[in-house]
């Protein structure tokens, strides 16, 4: 079990992680201010979802050999790459609602926004190497079985930045509800919105391990 100590610092290194606007901070505010406020917190459920994942690859020594193998790495990269700018020019070429109604049709549900989000999480390789890099610093071995204390932190990263998503996916939420009722917003909310996942494809692909 983690010590007190440990947990605590853990926690607000954590906290300074998750609240401080990242990819998936820009993926799930993109998706709040377009589809809503659930698409938005799908989307936070679906990232983390995926960050259960790669906790589980970084336990198992998966991610080790994502990290250790440059192709590997790379095909993972690209084809995380590819996706997001797929849905990015997905949004980009969507037919704006022809007019304004009381209740426009939002771009995509709630299932659909976790769909995307885990996937487009699953396949960064950089998370899977964060996650490898970073739970292993706060291993103690007076604390007992490393698993155990790994599969802790893992989860415990894994509900504070569900948590930082649903905040931003709340606030995004209301504010898109607003500015939706505005026809010139309507028109541009989704090139905005694919303009930020097509941004996302291309930081992905030009970063390096």
């Amino acid at each position: 079990m983690i010590d007190t100590t440990t947990a605590m610092t853990y926690i607000a290194i954590v906290l300074g992680f998750v609240f401080i606007p990242g990819p998936a901070t820009l993926l799930t505010i993109a998706r709040a201010m377009s589809s809503g406020t659930r698409a938005g917190i799908a989307t936070g459920a679906g990232i983390a979802a995926g960050d259960v994942v790669h906790s589980l690859m970084a336990i198992l020594g998966i991610s080790a050999i994502i990290a250790a193998s440059a192709i590997l790495f790379s095909i993972i990269k690209y084809m995380g790459a590819a996706y997001l700018v797929y849905l990015g020019l997905k949004a980009l070429l969507a037919k704006t609602p022809p007019r304004l109604t009381a209740s426009p049709a939002l771009p995509i549900n709630a299932r659909q926004a976790f769909r995307q989000a885990i996937t487009a999480e699953l396949l960064n390789p950089k998370t899977a190497i964060f996650f490898l890099a970073f739970l292993p610093q706060f291993l103690r071995p007076e604390n007992g079985s490393a698993t155990l204390q790994l599969t802790i932190l893992g989860l415990l990263f894994v509900l504070l930045g569900f948590l930082s998503t649903v905040v931003y996916a709340l606030s995004a939420g209301i504010i898109g509800n607003f500015l939706r009722r505005n026809p010139a917003v309507l028109k541009w909310q989704g090139k905005v919105v694919g303009g930020i996942y097509c941004a996302l494809g291309v930081r992905l692909a030009l970063q390096d391990r």
